[in-house]
This record gives structure tokens, sequence and C-alpha cells, in this order.
């Protein structure tokens, strides 16, 4: 069959008709041929047809017998498995007789082919498909090398991992050499495609390349003034996954690689240009990028900036003449799929730490989402932007006197790009910037008002980078003025100015929090009024920027007029919504913290969206269930609807507390509730947990009879490689702990080993490591006599966790659990007591029993030798505690405590100052212990106290901990 198969006439020509048809532009057309073509596939021999189309009919049109292929190219992916023997093998003859054809559309269609088969597990049973290839790229004939490099590339790229393994015998040994010859070829097309294969095995280090990773290396450069785009393309692509992998061999050269680089990213093809851009964001990456980049600045700098500027193609599909277009509907397709991410319950810090785990930036530098995900503009913004970061104020002798040209400028397009620039740099630059930003911010705060729209969205990006610094002064001076420009552009005319300031607005919230209370009416008064304006999209954006105003001002949220102007709106969009709809997650979310910040203000709201949330759950658990069981007649459900209900319902616990009560009583959730922390997806259990830990805080009647089902889940879930749903699952057990009293004692062995190999595992998050700490010193507080015998085992690690955290609730009980453990197990702390009186001397003011437990404790370790002056200071700090406030920084009293530093000049009742030279160093000199093991300063960045550091879009973090005491300097 495989040679002697001939198409019946009749039948070939109502294939022919039915390719021609589906080219028609109706839809009607193409659905009936798309219900034809599906009807053919029941025939065996239905995709010899197809092949015999592609490779035999030439004197068809290349567009039909491409199609021809492309059809069967679909029907190898869905049903390659079913092909009877005698089709694929004359499929798989006819694409290597074929590999030539004189067209280049029929060469890339049998490559696209090719590779499909070979992706299908081909590779092992077509033993003959890699050397006949490699054998056609010495084919005198042009068409057959190129079409058979076609295919090679292909193959390199969907094959990589395969063809460096044993399986096929390892054939990177013999086709990586034969790649490299082809680097000299005359042809262009040759060239780029040699270059191209061998630049998938970069980033792996595949062994046959490192063998020969010196001549490519050379091969690259004598290829580097090519006069073929593509081929220039793809020698900046392989220089730029050097620099990741074998920075080693290309350090001798660095000096003329960034020459080379520049003149690249300048190129007049932008696809070259781009490819090398990405040269500096790697490079950044590098620690030699300092040493190797700083002498290039001068040049570097002006060719990124010149690269932020709008191209004439970028405007055009920005429609960056279009000013007003608020009335045209949002293209549905335009609008990016919402993921929904779940609860996560952390201690809140300064420095906006939450939970580290796989959080992608989407803080884009710019935000040109309707035109390509990454181009030129955006590449240099972020070369700049990470540079920035490597060289800091230097960066600025270079970019201050280009921006004062281009801020300034009268041509808007170049204004702009500066714009962009200086929002680039804000990060790492900001130091230098300050002196600057007085002049800046109000030159900003009028480019609101330009008349081009590009300028004014850029503009509030910009600004938005500088929030923090506009939050930390005087509110009238910059914060009010920006505040009410930046309102005024969420009403814009402009979608896209409007989208911009929206989240311009609620990266302003975080910052501001509170401070923005006496501007409530104002801003609910304009973000109401966008509800009517907004199209689509753009009112998902609105959501998001309404829950950020309600996390940070939370309770002030709760007056009847801001409810009244707040829920109607808010209500009409979720009773318009049907279950399955999608803009239910950005809702849901934002409602979330909405009924978390209004608290009782939400009840005549919670019932019926208590409900809704009930049904999303169940309805999304019965349909899991419907499809595990027939799996061919029910689709799998989008759990995104379960986690997201999930996390409303944790925001109405949270915001209702006892309030709550009948609304669980009258529902069936810990039932769906224990189904959920079973789930297979790792998200549907954290917010699980999550749901879990809020309900036990406010309606635990009703939790604990389940408790005894609950906590092995919760056990089994402490896996510190899923960092969120231990976390939850870490804090649910706390609060489990402190309502269970005396009662957890049967619960202890299932969860206290686990959590003491977190507590002292190496790189954990220090989210978890807090949570973890918390949720341990609970435990001991009520079953001192089962996790006591464990204290040396977490003494250390536990103090170090706690000392940052300031005076709250959490705290006090673990404190009490770890005072009444050491006084079980007083040797379990010996070897770690300067930890435990660094931990101590993190408390502002503890309450009055708690203050009189560490006086006990110290009392009783006076007596140790080397310990009397430690526990003397401690006991003065304790007792002096509220008088020296005001005097005394925390962080002074730890490096007594470390005795690292030697302050002077310390009165029993007055300021200690670390920095006057002279005066008493006796107690000082008491307190030095060269063999106390040394401690690492904890780095954090200066943000506001609520202000959570998260990207924009997604679900703010619970809180169960507020901010840190000021740092300790060790």
């Amino acid at each position: 069959m495989e040679c002697q198969w001939k198409p019946d006439e009749q039948g070939l020509q109502q294939i022919l008709q039915l390719l021609k048809e589906s080219q028609s532009p109706d839809t009607s057309t193409q659905r009936s041929v798309q219900q034809k073509l599906e009807q053919l596939n029941q025939y065996p021999d239905f995709n010899n047809y197809l092949i015999f189309v592609l490779t035999k009919l030439k004197t068809e049109d290349e567009p039909t017998r491409s199609l021809s292929g492309l059809i069967l190219k679909n029907n190898v992916k869905a049903h390659y498995q079913n092909f009877p023997n005698g089709v694929s093998d004359f499929i798989k003859n006819e694409c290597l007789q074929n590999i030539g054809d004189s067209s280049p559309l029929i060469r890339a269609t049998v490559g696209i082919l090719i590779t499909t088969i070979a992706s299908k597990g081909e590779l092992q049973n077509w033993p003959e498909l890699l050397p006949k290839l490699c054998l056609l790229l010495d084919s005198e004939d042009y068409n057959t090398c190129e079409g058979a490099f076609g295919a090679l590339q292909k193959i390199c790229e969907d094959s990589a991992e395969i063809l460096d393994s044993d399986m096929l015998d390892r054939p990177l040994n013999v086709m990586i050499p034969k790649f490299l010859q082809f680097f000299k070829h005359s042809s262009p097309k040759i060239r780029s495609h040699a270059i191209a294969c061998v630049n998938q095995f970069i980033i792996s280090r595949t062994q046959a390349l490192m063998l020969h990773i010196d001549p490519f290396i050379e091969n690259l450069f004598a290829l580097a003034g090519d006069e073929e785009p593509e081929v220039r393309k793809n020698v900046c692509r392989a220089l730029v996954m050097l620099l990741e992998v074998r920075l080693d061999r290309l350090l001798p050269h660095m000096h003329n690689i960034i020459e080379y680089m520049l003149q690249r990213t300048q190129d007049q093809d932008e696809n070259v240009a781009l490819e090398a851009c990405e040269f500096w964001l790697t490079l950044a990456e590098q620690p030699v990028c300092k040493e190797v980049l700083c002498g290039h600045l001068p040049k570097l700098t002006p060719v990124l900036v010149n690269g932020m500027k709008y191209s004439e193609i970028d405007i055009i599909l920005l429609k960056g003449d279009v000013e007003e277009d608020e009335a045209i509907p949002d293209n549905e397709q335009d609008i990016r799929p919402r993921f929904h991410r779940s609860r996560t319950v952390a201690q809140q810090h300064e420095g906006g730490d939450s939970i580290e785990e796989d959080e992608d930036d989407e803080d884009d530098l710019d935000d040109d989402e309707t035109i390509s995900d990454w181009n030129l503009r955006k590449c240099s913004a972020a070369a700049l932007d990470v540079l920035a970061n490597v060289f800091r104020d230097d960066l600025l002798l270079h970019i201050l006197p280009l921006l004062k040209e281009l801020l300034f400028h009268p041509e808007w397009l170049i204004k702009e790009s500066g714009i962009l620039v200086l929002g680039a740099i804000a990060e790492g630059c900001m130091q230098g910037m300050i002196p600057y930003l007085p002049e800046l911010i109000p030159h900003l705060v009028q480019c609101l008002s330009d008349k081009k729209a590009l300028v004014r969205s850029i503009t509030c990006w910009t600004l938005s980078r500088y929030a923090h610094w506009v939050v930390s002064q005087p509110p009238d001076t910059y914060l009010k003025p920006l505040m009410t420009e930046l309102l005024k552009r969420i009403l814009d005319s402009n979608k896209r100015v409007q989208e911009a300031a929206c989240s311009a607005f609620a990266t302003l919230e975080e910052e501001a929090c509170t401070e923005l209370v006496p501007y409530l009416a104002y801003i609910l008064d304009t973000l109401v009024f966008a509800f009517s304006k907004y199209q689509h999209k753009n009112l998902l954006i609105l959501y998001d920027a309404i829950g950020t105003l309600a996390d940070s001002v939370g309770h002030h949220l709760n007056k009847p007029e801001y409810i009244q102007m707040l829920m109607p709106p808010l209500i009409q969009k979720w009773n318009q919504l049907k279950d399955e709809d999608k803009d239910l997650f950005p809702l849901l979310e934002c409602l979330s913290s909405v009924a978390t910040a209004l608290q009782s203000g939400f009840l005549p709201y919670c019932e019926p969206v208590y409900q809704r949330c009930v049904n999303l759950v169940q309805k999304t658990l019965a349909q899991a269930v419907l499809h595990q069981t027939q799996p061919e007649f029910y689709e799998a459900p989008d759990k995104d609807f379960m986690i997201v209900a999930l996390d409303l319902l944790s925001g109405l616990a949270e915001g209702l507390g006892g309030n709550i009560e009948q609304l669980v009583a009258r529902s069936n959730i810990l039932t769906l509730m224990y189904q959920c922390m079973q789930d297979k997806m790792p998200e549907v259990r954290q917010s699980s947990f999550a749901l879990l830990g809020d309900l036990t805080k406010a309606c635990f009647q009703h939790v604990k009879p389940c408790i005894a089902n609950f906590m092995p889940i919760l056990g089994t879930n402490l896996n510190p490689e899923l960092i969120s749903v231990c976390n939850n699952a870490t804090w649910a057990i706390g609060e489990i702990s402190i309502q269970m009293g005396s009662e957890m004692q049967p619960y202890v062995p299932m969860v206290l080993q686990q959590l003491v190999e977190i507590i002292n595992r190496p790189n954990t998050p220090k989210t978890l490591l807090e949570n973890t700490a918390i949720t341990i010193g609970r435990l001991g507080y009520v079953c001192p006599q089962e996790v006591a015998p464990m204290l040396q085992q977490f003494i250390r690690p536990w103090c170090t966790s706690l000392r940052n955290i300031r005076d709250n609730e959490e705290k006090d009980s673990a404190f009490r659990g770890i005072c009444t453990m050491i006084t079980v197990n007083p040797g379990g702390v010996v070897q770690d007591f300067i930890f435990f009186c660094d931990a101590v001397a993190s408390w502002m003011n503890p309450k009055d029993d708690l203050r009189e437990m560490f006086y006990k404790i110290l009392h009783g370790f006076k007596n140790q030798p080397s310990m009397g002056c430690r526990c003397y200071l401690i006991e003065e700090l304790i007792h002096y505690g509220r008088g020296w406030e005001p005097l005394i920084p925390r962080a002074h009293i730890a490096l007594y405590l470390g005795g690292r530093v030697v302050y002077q000049g310390w009165e029993p009742h007055g300021p200690l100052d670390p920095c006057r030279r002279g005066g008493r160093e006796v107690l000082a000199e008491a307190l030095v212990d060269d063999t106390s093991p040394s401690q690492t300063k904890i780095g954090r960045k200066a943000f506001s106290s609520c202000h959570n550091n998260q990207p924009r879009g997604q679900k703010k973090t619970k809180y169960m901990v507020s901010v840190h005491s000021p740092g300790h300097l060790m």
C-alpha cells in the first residue's frame, strides 16, 4: 500500500472541493466544511488523500496544497495513534521524498508535518528520519538542503530533550558538529537555520555543544556583521543565552561583545534590536555587570532611552490618534483572562513582605497591553529599570541631562518617552531622585492634563512609581493634588487613560492607607460614577481599585453614607452576573475586601452573598464528581469559581465575626469545606484552610464537632514545598489551638514534628516561619507538657522569627506559650537564652501578667554564669519600657543583647546614645560575649506599615499579625 496507493478520482475531487470551500470567508460555509472533514476522518485512507494533495498535486495552487498538509497535521496531533501502519508509513515516506519541494510554503508545511509526527513519539519509531535529514543537508540542491534544515530546526525546538538522551543514542554528538559546518554557508537562510538549531541546546548546557563551545563562539563572532537580519538576530540570541550559561567563555571578549550589542540594539531591523536589547537585561543579573558595563554607560544610556519612544507601528496599533473612545464597546477577545489568586494568611510587615511564592511582579514597565506583549520599547524600559537597580545613583549622571531635555520637549512623542524613563528609574535611583521630586511631581501632575491620551496614561504609571515618596510628604503638598488629578483621569474620556489611572490610584491607595480617609466621600463618588462610564475591560480594573481602597482604609469605610454610595452598584453588578461568568472573579475579590472592611455594615447584604458563595462551591464540587465518574459526558469544572467563593466566605467571616453564626448554622458549608480541604488542587486547599481559620475565630461552636476530621487533613498539608497551603494550614491549627485549649492534646502528635521541621528548615519564607512560630507557641500554651520536651529543637528559630513582630494578641498568646514551656522545661532554653532575651526585648508594652511571666523566667536565670547582666538589662527594659519608649529605640537594646557593638554613655533613666564617644562603658563591656553566635540583620524595604506590596490585580492578603517593631541592628 505504501507505494502503490492511488486515490479514487471522484473522492479526490470531493476533497479538493472541500479544501477550496474551507478558504471561503463565509463562516457558515466554514462550519459546513468542518463538519464534513470530521466525517471523513472516519475513513482510514482520508489521510492518504491529504498527503497526496500536499505532495503530488503540483498543479494545484499552493494555498490549497498547504491547507491539506495543515489539516493532516491536525489529524496527526489528534488521532495519530489510530492511523493504520500502512497510512502512517505512506505519510512518512512522502514527507521525506518531498522535503525539497520547489515551493517554500510547501517545504515549510512538510517540515511542520514531520515535526508533528516526531513529537508523537515517532523519533524512536522512525529511526531513519534524523540520519536522512542530516544526509539531505549535503545535497547540492538548495531547496532540499533548506527544507531539511527547516525540518531539523523545528525538531530541535520541539524535541530538544529527547535528542540529548540515551534513548536515541545521543544523535547530537553528530548533529551539532554538522550544524557548525553550515555557519559559513553561502545562503543566509541556511546560516540562520544552522545557528537556530544550535541555539536550542545552549540553556540546557547540552554536553555535545559544550564540547564544541569554543568553535561555536568563534563562528558566532565571524557572523556578527552578517547582512541578513535573521542571522544577526540569531547571533544576538545566542550571545544572550551564553551570557547565562558560559559567561566564563565570553568574559575575555566582553568589551567587544558590549560594543557589538550597542550597535545591534540600534539595528534598523526591530527584531534584531529587540533580541540585542535582551542582552542588557541578562547582563544586569550577572555579578560582573557593574565591573564590565560601567565604562559603557555613557553610550548605552542614550541608546536605551531612544528605544523607549513609540514606533510608528506602535502608535497605529494603539490608535494613538484616537483621543475619545469611552463609548466604543470593548472587543471581547482583547480582554485578557483573569486568574484568581487564593487567599493567603500572612504576617504584615513594614517592608510589605508577604508569602514569597511565585508571585510575578505585574508592575509592568509601561502599559502597552494592546500591542505585542514584548517589544523594543518595553525591553528598553525593563533594561533601564534593572540597570538602575545595579548602578543606583551612578546612573543618574548619564540620565539626568537626557531627562531634562525629554520631559520638557514640545513634541509629545519625545516627552512621553521621557516620562517613561522617569518611571523606569524610580526604584533603582529613588534616593538620588529625591532632590528633584519637589519640582518633578508637580510637573507630572500637570502632564495628567496633557491633550494626548498616551501622555496622560504613561504619566499615571510613572506617578504610581513615586507614590511612596508622595505619601511621605505633607498631604496638602503633593498627595491631595495628585489624588485630585488621578480621580479626574479615572473619569477620562479615553479608555486607556481610565485603565492607567485606575491602576495608579490603586497603588496610591496601598501607599496612603488611612491618609485617604478625609477624602473618602470624594473618592467613592468618583469610583461609583465610573461604574456608569466604563466598558467591560476597565470595569474589571475598577473592582480592583475599590477592593484595594477597602483594604487600605479598613473600618473607616463603615459609615452609612459610604455604604449607601458603594454597595448598590456592586450589588447591581452581582445580580447581573451569572454563576458561570468569569467576571465574578474580580467582583468576588472586591466584595471580599469590602465585606472585611465594612464589618457589621455589610450585614444587610450578607445573606444572599453568603448563600450564592455556598452554592458556587457546591455546584463546582458536584461538577467535579460528575467529571470524575463520567469524563466522556461531563467537562471538568473551573475550580477558580470555588476558590473565589471560599475567599469571599473568608472575608465575610472575618468582617462579620460572630454575626455569621446563623448563616453557618443554616448551611452545609462545613461539609463542603471538608471536601475542599481534600481537593487535589493546592489553591482550593489553601482557600479552604483560610476559611477554616476564620470560621474558627467567628463561630467555633459549629467548627468544633468537625475537629477530629479536620486535624488529620491539616497535619498532612504541613508540607513547605507548597508554601501557601502549608502557611494557611499552620495558621488554622494555631487558631484551633486557642479555641480548643487542653482538648487539643490528642492532636498535638499529628502536627508538632512537622512544625518543628518547618521552623528549622533553611530558606523558609519569613511569613511561614512567623506563622509556624506563633502556632508552636499556641500549642505550647494549651498543651505545655506535650510540646515543652521539644523546646531545645525550636527555641532559637522561634525567637528569631518573632522578635520583629509588633505587640498584638497573636504574639501575646505565642509568648505565653513559650514562657509556660520554659517553666516546664527550663533546660531547653539554656543554650539559646540570649535569643529569648532578644525576643523579650522586642515587646513594647506587654500585659501585666505576661510581664510577670518574663520577670519570673529572668529572675530564675540570674544566677546562671554570664547571664546576670543580660537578665538585669531585660528587667530594666520591661520595668521602664513605657517610660523609655520615646528615648530608646528598641534596635538599640538589641545591640546590647547581641553583644556585638559597645554602647557608650548609658544612663539608667536617660537616653541611650550609641553615637556618643567617651562616657560609661562598664555595663556595655560586661555585656560583650564573644562566644554568642552572630546574627544577620533582616533587611526591609521602607514601605508604609499597611502596604502589602502586592502586584496589581491580585487578591490582597489577609493578615493575622500587624507590623514589625523597629529593626534590630546586628
